[in-house]
């Protein structure tokens, strides 16, 4: 007995120093946390449960036999974020570069199980330079076990990737079925082939970073949610942003009691929105002046930047918030906005997440580059998740509504709950001036007939009242009192219940 104990110390000794010293001193170098580290940082203290530690690689070519390592490269396991159940893996780079074998994927894949028997989010943190190439087809082969387990945990538990180093070739495509992906500045990126081999192929000289470090994924790709300057930083918001979410889809959205009032109003709100229709102003204020305590956890700010999305609560409940952003291309939607809230919607709805959508779109953004890009196709995506979505749905059009996106950002007619306007709101086909031109284009050569045309077409449709008249608009509400009627509206719907007509699954236009 005695021995055996000797040996339990001996093997946790082994399995806690990973690769050995020398590599976490390297790790630590280059600005970078062990897998413990980070484990430790994310999770409550003295909250984690190992599993599988002492699990080693089954491989003997190539001398694998002798460099056997207790847990093989990633650390897994259980633990609680502010008293809540997660699971966790934490790859570890300093065994064999954190290289992905048929063990260290069986590791993975078991904690992915629990994690879905018992309905708890899975986090992943990544830094693993792909494939372990000495085990050949069976690496490939964990690679697609975790694959599945990915696939068939979207939409029954939230899966959050954080990578923390490399992730390259078939390691990217686990991130990328997840719910989230968060990068660290410098120090992560992800590619499907690597600078060298893109060099090869296309004689294209780029470096890991421009090719797919956290900058190119937050801004260019739209492929991450988030960049942070460093691991701890990256935890640390980790542990926020879990906050918003439920544990599994067969919970609701979490509650956090806020002293802010449910019915508190904002002045400022009035004068938001300027007496120019074509003058541009910050929805993000609204969002932050209407959620509890200016809490908004904004993702994906570098990327399609003429919409928002993100997570707020309203009177303690989270909420998922969509909104235009006059600021950037006057809030047109185009193929970028369409693709980044789309899916974003169809993560609430999957969650059980009440969305709020603030409205003022011109339309779609014309050009070829659009239509050649498929916005036809990519605008129908954003169109299908707000028609399948069966949350409480509550929408306030603050000032343009035109034309097909109108109807595309959670109108009535897609069956939205509570939908509000502000007095400033116009919804219209077009606005004025174009609707005018081709209703009286025998008038074009006549500037002062054109111009009184439009002040007609204005004095007609821009205003709620049309809209409001046909039901369409439940109500005309001053801004001011935004937080109050949108909270009052959630509580009302709260126990909504709506099902979709059964299906295998719909057919998004991808």
């Amino acid at each position: 007995m005695h021995d055996i104990i000797n040996q339990l110390a001996v093997k946790r000794e082994a399995a806690n120093l990973g690769g050995g010293q020398k590599r976490i001193d390297a790790q630590h170098k280059k600005g970078k946390l062990t897998a413990r580290e980070r484990i430790e940082i994310l999770l409550d203290p003295d909250s984690f449960e190992e599993w599988d530690m002492f699990k080693e690689h089954r491989c003997t070519d190539f001398g694998m036999a002798d460099s056997k390592i207790p847990g093989d490269g990633v650390v897994t396991g259980y633990g609680t974020i502010n008293g809540r159940l997660v699971f966790v893996f934490s790859q570890d780079f300093t065994v064999l570069g954190g290289s992905l074998s048929e063990t260290h994927a069986e590791k993975i894949c078991k904690v992915m199980d629990h994690a879905m028997k018992v309905g708890a989010p899975v986090i992943g943190l990544n830094d693993s330079g792909g494939a372990r190439i000495q085990e050949g087809v069976a690496s490939l082969g964990g690679y697609a076990d975790v694959f599945q387990r990915n696939v068939m945990a979207s939409g029954v538990v939230p899966q959050i990737s954080m990578i923390m180093g490399p992730c390259a070739g078939g390691a990217v495509y686990s991130p990328a079925m997840t719910d989230f992906i968060f990068m660290v500045k410098d120090s992560s990126y992800m590619f499907v082939t690597g600078p060298e081999v893109v060099k090869t192929v296309t004689h294209e000289e780029v470096t890991a970073e421009e090719l797919g470090g956290a900058v190119t994924h937050n801004t260019k790709s739209g492929v991450a949610d988030l960049s942070f300057e460093n691991d701890v930083e990256a935890l640390a918001m980790l542990r926020r942003f879990m906050n918003f979410l439920p544990a599994s889809n067969k919970e609701k959205a979490p509650v956090q009691p806020s002293l802010d009032p449910a019915d508190r109003l904002d002045v400022s709100l009035d004068t938001l929105v300027p007496d120019n229709a074509n003058k541009p102003y910050d929805m993000k204020e609204l969002i932050i002046k209407v959620v509890d305590d200016s809490d908004f956890f904004e993702l994906q700010p570098d990327y399609a930047k003429n919409i928002l999305i993100g997570f707020g609560r309203m009177d303690g409940q989270t909420v998922g918030i969509v909104a235009n952003q006059p600021l950037v291309l006057a809030g047109c939607l185009d193929i970028k906005s369409a693709i980044k809230a789309a899916r974003f919607v169809r993560f609430c709805d999957a969650f059980n997440i009440p969305v709020v959508t603030f409205v003022d779109v011109p339309g779609f953004m014309p050009g070829t580059s659009q239509e050649y890009g498929g916005i036809i196709k990519h605008g129908a995506k954003l169109l299908y998740a707000y028609a399948e979505c069966t949350v409480p749905k509550v929408t306030v059009i603050t000032r343009k509504a035109y034309g097909g996106a109108y109807d595309v950002m959670s109108s009535k007619h897609l069956r939205g709950d509570v939908n509000f306007a502000w007095p400033s709101a116009e919804i219209a086909v077009m606005g004025p001036k174009g609707a005018v031109e081709i209703i009286f284009r025998e008038e074009k050569n006549d500037p002062a007939k054109l111009a009184e045309r439009e002040a007609e077409y204005k004095a007609k449709f821009a205003n709620p009242f049309v809209a409001g008249a046909r039901g369409f608009i439940d109500d005309v509400i001053m801004p001011s009192e935004t937080r109050k009627r949108i909270c009052r509206s959630l509580a009302m719907l709260r126990d909504k219940q709506l099902e979709n007509p059964w299906r295998k699954h719909g057919n998004i236009p991808l």
